[in-house]
C-alpha cells in the first residue's frame, strides 16, 4: 500500500487465494496507536439488487461497471491487504452510506 487510506475512499483489496480481490469502501482506517491494524470496510458489487442494505453509486469513472456499496457485508481486514486506491465517493454518496449504516444498525 502506497499511502494511508481515508474514510470515503474506495481501494482494491486482495482477499487471498480463495476469494477474489474486490473494491471496498474504507469506513475506518487504523492509526499506529490502535490495538489492531484492521481497517473496517464495506464491499462494492456490480450485482445490483436495489434492496435494503445497499447504496447505489451509479457508474463512477474509476469503476468498470455501475456499482453499489453492500453495507450488510461490513468486514474488518488487515490494512496491508488494501493494495491501491481506485477513487473517492462524493460527500453526498458517503453521507448516504453513513445514513444507511445508521438505519441498518439502529444507531
Amino acid at each position: 500500500m502506497n499511502t494511508k487510506a481515508k474514510p470515503g475512499e474506495v481501494w482494491f483489496a486482495e482477499l487471498g487465494m480463495v476469494a477474489k480481490g474486490r473494491p471496498v469502501l474504507i469506513l475506518y482506517y487504523p492509526d499506529r496507536e490502535d490495538a489492531r491494524a484492521l481497517a473496517i470496510v464495506a464491499p462494492l458489487t456490480s450485482q445490483l439488487r436495489s434492496q435494503h442494505g445497499e447504496v447505489y453509486l451509479g457508474h463512477p469513472s474509476w469503476l468498470p461497471k455501475p456499482s453499489t456499496v453492500n453495507i450488510q457485508g461490513l468486514a474488518s481486514m488487515d490494512r496491508h491487504k488494501l493494495t491501491r486506491r481506485l477513487g473517492k465517493l462524493t460527500m453526498e454518496q458517503f453521507n448516504s452510506v453513513k445514513d444507511s449504516l445508521r438505519k441498518l444498525l439502529a444507531l
